[in-house]
């Protein structure tokens, strides 16, 4: 098997331009286990670790994280809890302080396995893909980034660049069911957002479906009912939460495996969902947005 090690992002473009075969690996978290149990054996390796133009991350115009692809777990939680909380959140989950050290977001999104603990907290808060070839750069947003189980829209010769992550508009959730508390695959995920100024809640579920979705009829449901208790910060009924939850759980789409069946998966989501809705409104009232502004 080759290994190809490019010097520059330019390089990794032109050699997968040149040779669309190459498997990119960056922390190689996913694609090393593939190849360790023979369930992978592709023709060469392109080797991103420490490529210079996917190792930095960056505040852009508009209160936006430029998130290289690079950029691993241990790193999010040390240096943006603060500005992206619910991908810190995620990124605590994620396998070993080794794995954390290693994987990355960009190598979540290129493996887009429905499992990928990045996956709600991103479509939560309506992040998007940079995506670049030689041919040019272009911008997904990460609804649309996912096209089936283990796929997505990145064409041969195209690597993930970077995400660009709004930084948090206001308290953000992540909560995950596995069959231990660490090192461990979700059996279910939640990703929650309550954008205070857009008045919007972002909802989305990971190892549920054949892709990570947004539950957006559960989106539509919380918007509505925290449409006259922004500025009040009125206590959120327990009945709203419980409901907030099923259609939740109403959005997946799960089935049965070794880890857990549909039925536990669609309970699991729903507890979850109800739950962190109410942290995150508890957060809210509790004053997050003075928080913020200090």
């Amino acid at each position: 098997m080759d290994m190809v090690r490019p010097a520059t992002l330019a390089e990794a473009l032109q050699a997968k331009a040149d040779r669309p075969e190459l498997l990119p690996v960056a922390g190689g978290t996913d694609v090393m286990v593939g190849v360790n149990f023979d369930r992978l054996r592709p023709p060469g390796l392109l080797d991103l670790r420490l490529l210079p133009g996917l190792t930095d991350w960056s505040i852009q115009p508009g209160d936006t994280i430029r998130l290289g692809a690079g950029v691993p777990y241990a790193r999010i939680i040390d240096e943006l809890g603060d500005l992206l909380p619910g991908l810190a959140m995620a990124s605590r989950t994620v396998g070993s302080p080794q794995i954390r050290h290693a994987g990355t977001v960009g190598g979540n999104l290129g493996t887009a396995s429905p499992a990928g603990d990045a996956h709600p907290p991103l479509l939560a808060g309506r992040a998007a893909v940079e995506i670049a070839s030689v041919r040019g750069t272009r911008t997904v947003p990460v609804t649309e980034f996912y096209t089936g189980v283990k796929r997505n829209v990145l064409a041969p010769d195209e690597l993930v660049a970077a995400v660009l992550v709004p930084v948090a508009p206001g308290p953000q959730q992540f909560a995950k069911i596995g069959t231990r508390n660490a090192m461990v695959i979700a059996v279910c995920s939640f990703g929650l957002e309550l954008d205070v100024a857009g008045r919007r809640v972002g909802a989305a579920i990971g190892s549920a479906a054949p892709t990570p979705r947004v539950a957006a009829e559960a989106e539509d449901y919380a918007g509505d009912e925290l449409a006259d208790r922004w500025e009040s910060r009125a206590e959120l009924p327990e009945a709203v939460r419980r409901r907030f939850g099923e259609l939740v759980a109403a959005a997946a789409s799960p089935v049965d495996d070794v880890r857990g069946s549909a039925a536990y998966r669609r309970h699991a989501l729903a507890v979850l969902a109800a739950r962190t809705l109410g942290w995150a409104w508890a957060d809210y009232r509790s004053g997050w947005q003075a928080r913020r502004a200090s």
